[in-house]
């Protein structure tokens, strides 16, 4: 009798556990839980304590289809169950896929999608695969944008694509309780034609930036040159000039010294001689001053002495008894 009542309590014991189990819900911060009853919404648990009627209100399970990156770049499909949301901000890999450009180019893009679940009650009930379904609108809508540009707006233009996308994918997905935070488009890869054509324009871009760099050097250089040779040249005209005037202020200050000291000389002579003494030295210094440059030459010359000679030599008589007095 003991017996079946501890295997009854056991039982019990089981039974309400599973019931707890089923009827206590603990949410974590940014997930959510939908929960049915009879098979229809009945609410959304948000982060916190819950306590629902077991075996009637029941979690909503949902299957989502993932693309994983594996060895060597290779990617798979993963299935996950889920019961309960992540409504943190989720990147998505995207695998690589061919696009053509408006330009009848094929290319490989690889894109990167950051998104975040707002609404669980929309995530779960408006679309079947969120995941897949957000893969196959983000390549169709990839190539509608890619296909609308050349190679070269795409390979210059990623901010430009990037948001166009996201405001695209946005707009669309608001349906399905999802926001699209950014779209980044990771590689863009050319044929290998189209990429070694890119890359001798390249080279031949740089080899014509040098090419130009170094003349602007060289011209540069000359210009340089001229200017310094154009300075030195003035510099010199301007050295030359003040050396002219230098040399002009001292045979004026010379000039005018000698100037003071004859006039010294004279007031000297006015003051023995007189005035018609101090003229007629005077008239004797020039005729003396002048008289070698009369008996300059090779050639015979016939030198005139004037009359006032005689008076020259009673001036010059005069000076000497003057010297001789002092």
């Amino acid at each position: 009798m003991l017996t079946f009542f501890l295997i009854g309590a056991g039982l019990l014991l089981l039974l309400a556990l599973i019931v707890l189990s089923r009827a206590v819900y603990l949410i974590q911060q940014a997930e959510a839980v939908v929960i049915e009853r009879f098979g229809k919404y009945y609410m959304t648990l948000r982060p916190g304590l819950h306590v629902i009627v077991p075996f009637i209100d029941i979690p909503r399970t949902v299957t989502w289809t993932f693309v994983k990156e594996g060895d060597n770049r290779r990617y798979y499909r993963v299935h996950k169950t889920l019961t309960r949301l992540d409504l943190r901000e989720t990147v998505y890999d995207f695998p690589r896929q061919n696009v053509i450009t408006k330009d009848n180019v094929s290319i490989e893009i690889n894109a990167l999608l950051y998104y975040q679940i707002t609404d669980p009650k929309a995530a779960i009930y408006e679309v079947s695969n969120l995941a897949e379904a957000i893969e196959k609108l983000t390549h169709s809508t990839l190539r509608n944008v890619i296909g609308s540009l050349d190679l070269d707006e795409t390979l210059i233009s990623r901010d430009r694509v990037n948001s166009k996308l996201r405001m695209i994918l946005d707009e669309a997905t608001d349906k399905w309780g999802v926001k699209i935070n950014r779209v980044e488009l990771q590689e863009i890869l050319p044929p290998a034609d189209i990429r070694d054509a890119m890359e001798k324009q390249m080279r031949a871009e740089r080899e014509r930036r040098a090419v130009i760099l170094e003349a602007e050097g060289a011209k540069r250089s000359a210009i340089l040159r001229a200017e310094g040779e154009q300075e030195s040249q003035v510099l010199a005209a301007q050295g030359a000039a003040q050396a002219q005037v230098i040399q002009a202020q001292a045979e004026a200050t010379a000039r005018f010294a000698i100037a003071q000291a004859e006039a010294q000389s004279l007031e000297v002579v006015k003051q023995v001689l007189g005035h018609e003494g101090a003229v007629q030295h005077l008239m004797a210094l020039q005729y003396m001053k002048v008289l070698p440059q009369m008996t300059e030459g090779h050639n015979n010359k016939l030198i005139v002495i004037p009359y006032e000679a005689s008076a020259m030599m009673g001036s010059l008589a005069t000076v000497k008894e003057l010297f001789s007095a002092k």
